[in-house]
């Protein structure tokens, strides 16, 4: 099939906030201060959850979580209090635009854009995320390539570091490792054929935040004047930004360039022990006291006495103990609106350690999503606006964590990432645009097909970006 439209470049940095890439740092980023002189950009609103699974894939399929049936890192099946399962590119409920552009005979490269293990199969190269193990005989697709491109880069392919550590001194050069690996592996397969989709996924800016943040940010409840790591942010946005200028100065100048991210980020004030919370008011028994921070799978609950359970994470998973779905459920399906809101009365009178509100919100998927398919919880819950964490771990001697209950994290997720849409075939004289409105983040797979020259499903919820589509009519 012959090329319509236009290529398209994605370069995906996880987590990177507006307040950090389009103010604070701006001007010490040339490589994106030509971008933004000449690109409609501003911040990008994620989706519920907002996190990193499934906040890609809503980016690039166009609908929701509850179409996808991906709530998540980690999946309940219904029925069973312990296990677990981790989504992958087969449960997504829509093709993403690799397989939509595969099947109309485009070429593509994905590199790394989760949920990606095992890579799915396309017409091009898909290589796995971060979740991929090390050293995995199928990191690639197609597999024959991973020696081939292992010898370009001179080392094995690195996926992801090890950021929850109370010794941040070698984390720091490993997390700028990962990211200028993933860029020079970009441009080695970048280089091999002109393709019609090219996205690179970036975990590392992820991964610093969650390190660093308290360590750069003033403002930072746990922040330490004077410390070794003042100025780590500012070096590592300067990476990104040679690596990206880097990048674009080898690619082809027909492409459009989008720089986005799944989400944003910024200071974690501290963990709200929900599971705590849920058995000292009597929605979740335990038969005997765990020791601090015990998963709650390794605890002795009680189910026949346990209405309410959840789990930990960026936000709060919270389950009812159904009578006929779970294997000793004990709610009845007539006791549920009652007990939704004697839930959320008492969740939302919780104040935080300072007497303030905390601000809990609570959400029913059914509520917020246009289909509701896999295993979803029952409730959503945001802590203060999501600068509070969930910790799911019980036995603890407070509500409220001043630290993250599964390792070291300063850093949470926010709802506004970004979005740099440039066209680099236009004149460099063209005037710099002003910060464009906040857009939402199921809008760049239509917009992106649009520019493709390719019809959007009509399953798609997003809609192609107006003020791209206005800007491009000129």
């Amino acid at each position: 099939m012959g090329r319509t439209g236009r290529p398209v470049i994605v370069l995906g940095l996880d987590s990177v906030p507006p307040s950090l890439l389009l103010d604070r740092f701006r001007d010490e980023l040339p490589n994106f201060q030509r971008l933004l002189g000449r690109s409609l950009y501003g911040p990008l609103r994620t989706t519920d959850p907002p996190i990193t699974v499934p906040a890609w894939a809503v980016m690039f399929t166009g609908v929701d979580p509850g179409t996808l049936g991906v709530y998540g890192f980690r999946h309940r099946p219904p029925g069973q209090y312990q296990a677990s399962y981790m989504p992958t590119p087969a449960t997504l409920r829509r093709p993403p635009l690799w397989d939509i552009l595969s099947r109309r005979g485009r070429r593509v490269a994905v590199l790394g854009v989760p949920p990606g293990y095992p890579p799915p199969v396309v017409n091009g190269v898909y290589l796995g995320d971060f979740h991929t193990p090390p050293g995995a005989a199928d990191a690639v697709y197609p597999a024959s390539l991973r020696e081939d491109l292992e010898r370009a880069l001179g080392e094995p392919f690195r996926f992801d570091v090890e950021f929850r550590v109370e010794d941040r001194s070698g984390l720091l050069p490993a997390i700028r490792s990962l990211t200028r690996q993933r860029f020079a592996l970009a441009r080695e397969i970048y280089r091999r054929e002109p393709w019609d989709l090219f996205i690179l996924h970036d975990i590392g800016p992820d991964r610093f935040h969650h390190a660093f943040w308290k360590y750069f940010d003033p403002d930072h409840p746990r922040h330490e004047p004077g410390n070794r790591y003042l100025g780590s942010a500012r070096e590592y946005y300067r990476l990104l930004d040679e690596e990206v200028g880097r990048f674009l100065e080898g690619a082809d100048p027909d492409s459009v360039v989008l720089v986005a991210s799944d989400h944003g980020s910024k200071a974690m004030e501290g963990c709200f022990a929900v599971n705590d919370w849920l058995v000292s008011h009597g929605y979740l028994t335990l038969r005997r006291n765990p020791d601090p921070g015990t998963p709650l799978e390794k605890a002795d609950v009680d189910w026949d006495r346990t209405r309410v359970w959840g789990a930990g994470g960026y936000y709060a998973r919270l389950w009812l103990n159904l009578r006929g779905r779970e294997t000793q459920g004990i709610v009845e399906a007539d006791e549920v609106p009652g007990l939704l809101r004697d839930l959320s009365r008492e969740l939302e009178a919780v104040r935080t350690p300072t007497g303030g509100p905390m601000g809990v919100r609570l959400l029913r998927p059914q509520d917020i999503y246009t289909e509701v398919k896999g295993d979803p919880p029952d409730l959503i819950a945001y802590f203060g606006d999501l600068s509070w964490r969930s910790a799911g771990t019980v036995g603890h001697p407070s509500h409220f964590l001043l630290e993250n209950d599964t390792g070291p994290d300063d850093a949470v997720h926010d709802w506004d990432g970004v979005y740099v849409l440039t066209d680099p075939g236009r004149p460099l004289e063209t005037p710099p645009r002003p910060m464009g409105p906040r857009e939402s983040i199921r809008d760049v797979a239509p917009t992106l097909l649009g520019i493709l020259g390719e019809p959007p499903p009509p399953w798609m919820q997003g809609r192609p970006i107006e003020a791209w589509m206005s800007w491009t009519r000129r």
